[in-house]
């Protein structure tokens, strides 16, 4: 039998002595700005993505200079709860070590760009003075967990969140690299007697991302995960959880072995047993998870190849218990509400759209210095959703005036007064830093948006909260597949564009046209907007409308999103 030859990143892990690999003598070598391609690997599990300005390859090329390398640092925030001292410190370390702004990410993270090698340790430093970190928010490791980030909301929200962080706790990589690394912590200098007792030496085969769902928001597009927790409530209290498994989004241009996918549901389990339920499907995907092609090392592909009953027979035999049937729910949306809510507490909180989650100062809203201002007075805290928008959360009365002063004043206020469709867009980062862009993404659709919205108010849509998505590649960063709209880079200014996803992000969109060009994008779409203004059902999505209307065939299965959907 001819040996097995696994992928290029298992042999990396396999020999970085538990992610150490060279990374202090990487971060030491002054003649480079960048790291080796073993420890550019291992960074990832570090939280951070070494990355270059592809807007200025060429001329740094034709000068004889090297790449203008820098790098992501990526902050977990287990379902989005963080302080004002927090946010303040992102604030800082910005303009410290960053490019003079951060972001909000679509998995509810800090994200800081353009931090240099030199001064990659310290960043890294305090942002664990923060009581924050960054270690397994990227990687072949479980990372950021996800969940409404509504405590307050009620108490199943804030039962729910504890759950979340406890999942993430458990599911930590135990190994003391991070600390040996970035707090100069007690080296290691043998790895005999160190284990990871969840990974093991190889870690997972790819990434893996979990979220808790709280009916009727399904805000974190619980289908689109490897794992999710859908809170099951009874009498205002909270009994347990469905159980998703299989999820994910990203895929590759041509390559019909890959695809998106919609999760399962397996069943019902009692809050009690959500932690031990993660950790036997992380060991799972551990066990059984393709490591010889990494496009098809995904727990979606796992479960897609042996089927969902073979999953639940194995992780019922590994629990030495049955999971029931699943219980009643239903979602209602996947976005944010905002403006001011009443919580349980009776306290209020704010939601603020924060444009593709950059916080940054623009012309007339200046975005950044007013959350400064409001993260100086306020004595509640500050949630990121993951649709990559500010909540301030735990307002007391008295500070609403002063909040709402402040939003006035540095003109906040009037950037939240865009279409409903814009307020339930999203970008993800793409071009000048992301290596796997094709296309312009967080650039590109503020201004794709612009044209829309006068689509839109002709035709009486402008209230209307239709999900438009844009990615600058294949890889469903933004989670475009599930939204009702999506465009997904193909090539510079060229766009795939996707309709017919769920509206409660149910069901995946199918290929519209393809390589459609950037200028010819919101004229296409006219005549649809107007179809959909005049011809819909009461309270039907523009999702399902685009179906029964007989402008695309339905997607029943990831693996079909390769062809064209239009109806000829």
């Amino acid at each position: 039998m001819s040996e097995v030859k696994l992928s290029k990143n298992e042999s990396i892990k396999t020999a970085s002595n538990y992610l150490r690999g060279t990374i202090a003598d990487g971060l030491a070598d002054e003649s480079t700005e960048s790291v080796s391609k073993d420890d550019e690997q291992l960074l990832k599990f570090h939280g951070t993505y070494q990355q270059d300005n592809r807007d200025v390859r060429i001329v740094r090329k034709r000068a004889g200079l090297e790449k203008a390398f820098s790098f992501m640092i990526r902050v977990r925030v287990p379902g989005g709860v963080s302080t004002t001292a927090q946010w303040l410190e992102m604030d800082r370390m910005a303009s410290d070590y960053g490019n003079e702004n951060f972001k909000l990410t679509t998995r509810q993270a800090y994200q800081l760009h353009g931090v240099i090698k030199r001064d990659l340790k310290q960043t890294i430093k305090e942002i664990n003075d923060t009581a924050m970190d960054t270690i397994a928010a990227c990687g072949d490791v479980n990372r950021n967990v996800m969940c409404n980030p509504n405590p307050a909301l009620s108490s199943i929200h804030g039962e729910t969140l504890k759950v979340a962080q406890a999942i993430s706790d458990h599911l930590t990589p135990a190994t003391g690299a991070y600390h040996e690394i970035w707090l100069d912590g007690e080296k290691v200098e043998s790895s005999e007697g160190e284990v990871e007792p969840i990974y093991g030496k190889t870690y997972l085969p790819r990434k893996f991302k979990i979220c808790m769902a709280i009916p009727p928001s399904n805000d974190v597009d619980i289908y689109s995960q490897c794992l999710g927790f859908i809170a099951i409530e009874k009498d205002s209290k909270l009994v347990g959880f469905n159980v998703t498994v299989g999820g994910g989004m990203g895929m590759h241009h041509g390559q019909e072995k890959t695809f998106p996918r919609i999760a399962d549901v397996l069943g019902f389990i009692p809050v009690d047993k959500a932690v031990e339920v993660s950790e036997e499907v992380v060991k799972i995907q551990r066990d059984f998870g393709d490591r010889t092609e990494r496009k098809h090392a995904r727990l979606k592909y796992t479960i897609d190849d042996r089927g969902i009953e073979w999953f639940k027979n194995e992780i019922e035999s590994r629990l030495g218990y049955k999971i029931d049937e699943a219980r009643p729910f239903k979602f209602k949306s996947n976005g944010d509400t905002y403006g001011w809510v009443k919580t349980e507490d009776g306290k209020s909180q704010l939601t603020i759209y924060v444009e593709n989650g950059r916080v940054l100062d623009k012309e007339g809203c200046l975005l950044r210095t007013g959350l400064r201002e409001i993260a100086k007075v306020h004595k509640g805290d500050m949630r990121l959703s993951s649709n990559q928008n500010i909540i301030i959360a735990g307002v007391a009365s008295e500070e609403k005036t002063m909040i709402d002063a402040l939003i006035e004043k540095y003109g906040i206020a009037g950037n939240q007064k865009r279409s409903a469709a814009r307020l339930n867009s999203m970008a993800c980062v793409a071009l000048p830093t992301c290596g796997l862009s094709l296309a312009e993404s967080e650039r590109y659709l503020p201004s794709l948006m612009d044209e829309i919205e006068e689509i839109l108010d002709e035709v009486g849509l402008s209230q209307d909260a239709i999900t438009i998505r844009m990615t600058g590649c294949p890889n469903g960063c933004a989670r475009p597949y599930i939204a009702e709209i999506a465009f997904v880079g193909r090539a510079p200014g060229k766009y795939n564009i996707h309709l017919g996803g769920g509206f409660t992000g149910n069901r995946i969109g199918g290929i519209w046209k393809r390589s459609v060009k950037s200028d010819e994008i919101a004229g296409l779409l006219r005549p649809i907007l107007n179809r959909y203004s005049t011809e819909r059902h009461i309270g039907e999505s523009f999702g399902d409308f685009v179906i029964r209307a007989g402008i695309i065939h339905e997607v029943t299965h990831g693996s079909e999103v390769h062809k064209e959907h239009e109806v000829v």
